[in-house]
């Protein structure tokens, strides 16, 4: 549901929800709602008093009356404060005293519930984000288990008990490991990713201003010499003068005419860098992206407009679309160009928001189409047809090749 669309108590609802959750789980870890999905697993704890309830207590080994209930839901209430609390302490060691204090709960719980290994498993996965090598993070997780198994052992409870906690322990510790290794790449990669566009953004502002300088440096030198000139004949020759000021004119609207020009080629988007940004900003998202492009005469203005269109598109792709294929395809045809955008996404009902206006816009006021096709499951189909100049106007070339991959 668009979130426009919902009724006041329902957004009012939604906004309590999303404060809780940032007070419990602060926003920047990028964790969304997953720290709380994760606290399904106490119900595994609980398990001896269903089978209780169930009638079915000769499956387990050791059962649980009221007063281990009241036990574990005691434990439960220690562990949430501890649980949340690591999510946000940042220092290795206050992580371990979170490590240590829900591994302590489950060593305390054991000889009241046998499935009190839950918490050695919480202790584990938490083993695994705490700052430092992997080693380190493996000596965390072998003490864990060691003084579980010691447990075990000495309260004479089967020795499957420590495998399945080993098995279930071991798989939550490298699942978070690498969880926060491909944030911690990430994070690399977009630190280099703005520091090439501020490279990129400190030499196009090199460029500009040396295209200035070679465009108006030597007209406003003539500009300068002429009105010089034109001062000095005033008294002697005025039609001489005259001619001179009139000479400045035309230059003076000859360099504006050449800034104007410059100015729109710096504000025009390039389809082909576009293109490039494009690819490394989804395949850095797992999204495998192709594209070709038709060698298709373009006006600045019109390859401005195209280039937007794919902006927005692989914005859109990037941001909702769950996509593992996106593919862009340029081509000419009855003098128009066709630029196609498409992915195997999960596709959705398209309400139009700001972007997509935009989009539409610029189009239809060069009298091009655009057009959606969307539907769940079977992703997002992106057109935008555009009319080509006659060709008897002049149409600077695009710097574009037939490109694949």
């Amino acid at each position: 549901m668009n979130a426009d669309r919902m009724p006041l108590t329902m957004r009012t609802f939604q906004a309590r929800l999303l404060r809780l959750r940032q007070w419990l789980v602060p926003d920047e870890l990028g964790l969304g709602w997953a720290p709380l999905y994760m606290l399904g697993y106490l119900v595994f704890l609980f398990l001896p008093a269903i089978f209780n309830f169930l009638g079915t207590r000769e499956l387990l080994w050791f059962g649980m009356e009221n007063g281990q209930l009241l036990a574990t839901l005691a434990s439960v209430v220690v562990f949430l404060p501890i649980y949340f609390l690591s999510y946000r302490v940042r220092s290795a060691a206050a992580e371990g005293a979170c490590l240590l204090a829900i591994a302590g709960l489950g060593y305390a719980l054991l000889p009241f519930n046998s499935f009190a290994n839950t918490y050695v498993i919480y202790a584990v996965a938490i083993a695994a984000t705490i700052d430092g090598a992997l080693r380190y993070k493996l000596a965390w997780m072998i003490g864990v288990f060691a003084v579980f198994l010691l447990q075990v052992i000495a309260l004479n409870y089967p020795l499957f008990v420590f495998a399945i906690t080993l098995l279930v322990g071991v798989a939550a510790f490298f699942s978070n490991h690498f969880y926060v290794e491909n944030r911690r790449k990430g994070a690399e990669l977009k630190l280099s990713h703005d520091e090439v566009r501020r490279l990129a953004a400190l030499a196009e502002r090199e460029r500009i201003g040396r295209d200035l300088h070679d465009l108006l440096g030597h007209t406003l030198s003539l500009v300068a010499l002429k009105s010089e000139l034109a001062g000095k004949l005033l008294d002697r020759d005025v039609a001489a003068a005259r001619r001179e000021i009139d000479e400045v004119m035309r230059v003076a609207r000859d360099a504006l005419s050449q800034v104007r020009r410059a100015v729109t080629g710096i504000r025009a988007a390039g389809l082909a860098a576009e293109l490039a940004s494009a690819k490394l900003l989804l395949e850095s998202g797992g999204v495998a992206f192709r594209y070709a492009l038709a060698d298709v005469a373009l006006t600045p203005e019109l390859e401005t407009v195209l280039a937007l269109g794919v902006r927005e598109a692989v914005t859109n792709i990037q941001r909702h679309a769950r996509a593992l294929r996106a593919e862009v395809a340029l081509e000419q045809r009855h003098g128009r160009v066709l630029l196609r955008i498409g992915d195997d996404g999960r596709g959705s009902a398209i309400v139009p928001g700001n972007g997509l206006t935009g989009m539409r816009e610029r189009i239809e006021a060069l009298g091009g189409d655009l057009r959606i096709d969307s539907a769940p499951g079977r992703g997002t189909r992106v057109e935008i047809e555009l009319p080509l100049p006659e060709p008897s106007s002049p149409a600077p070339a695009a710097a574009s090749r037939p490109i694949a991959s």
